[in-house]
């Protein structure tokens, strides 16, 4: 897959893509990143890429042009890698949050030309004629789009094949089916006084996937209920039933725990 990053600041995306499974999918070029920046693109010979908003108001708004010009400069640098399926979307505020459904959705094209705001916005006159989406990275403000870039392009290249080196790490993950993911342990039996709960020491499969089930409903219900209500499991009326048990008995955990 094919990101190209459009900022003003390409040493902080350039500076985090060596490290993890990111960083492992770019050398193997499962991965490909291009930074382009908007100042290469100013009219100016000032390099200028803001201006102060009409209408008045605190801060900057990022210039049109520039952005514009530094999109067809990764549209070419896509189409010229053989990279044809390739939306523009704006890191933004106000735009929807990213959720797992919306990285598997994003990872069915063959690239993304993520732009990165700055200041207080960029001219809307640039959205309306190149943005196909925008997107958030949750209800909270930060200093530029360059941070969630990087969540964005993290999220989508793991469902990339062959970026996971366990594919089986996948399919446990939290949100894939709805619900957040169980707790886990590893070495020693005992830390602090607190035990590594029996089923998981059992060695009965079954036994194990019960627990593990149970667990999830229980971390689940505790901290996002609402996801309960979408989860994949409540389409099938076996699994329904059994999903309702599951999460009546996780209740009583919490209860007994109290």
């Amino acid at each position: 897959m094919w990101f190209g990053v459009i900022t003003l600041f390409p040493a902080l995306i350039e500076a985090a893509i060596p490290f993890g499974i990111f960083g492992r999918a770019v050398r193997e070029s499962r991965i490909q990143v291009q930074c382009f920046n908007p100042r290469d693109h100013a009219v100016d010979r000032h390099g200028t890429v803001d201006d102060k908003p009409y209408g008045g108001g605190a801060g900057m708004v990022m210039l049109a042009e520039p952005l514009l010009s530094a999109v067809a400069d990764a549209r070419r640098a896509a189409a010229a890698a053989g990279f044809k399926d390739v939306p523009v979307v704006l890191l933004s505020a106000r735009g929807e949050t990213l959720t797992q459904g919306i990285a598997a959705s994003l990872r069915q094209r063959s690239g993304l030309i993520l732009v990165c705001g700055r200041y207080e916005g960029v001219d809307q006159r640039f959205i309306e004629t190149a943005v196909d989406a925008e997107l958030s990275v949750g209800d909270f403000v930060v200093s530029g789009g360059e941070v969630p870039a990087l969540l964005v392009m993290d999220a989508i290249s793991r469902l990339e094949t062959g970026v996971v080196g366990n594919p089986d790490s996948l399919a446990v993950e939290s949100h894939l089916d709805g619900l957040l993911e169980y707790q886990q342990y590893t070495r020693p039996e005992n830390v602090a006084g607190l035990e590594v709960p029996q089923e998981l020491l059992s060695g009965d499969h079954a036994r194990i996937a019960e627990w593990r089930r149970k667990s999830a409903l229980l971390t689940t219900f505790e901290r996002r209920p609402e996801q309960l209500a979408g989860s994949s499991l409540l389409e099938d009326p076996a699994e329904r039933a059994r999903l309702v048990a599951a999460l009546e008995e996780a209740k009583r955990m919490a209860r007994s725990e109290d």
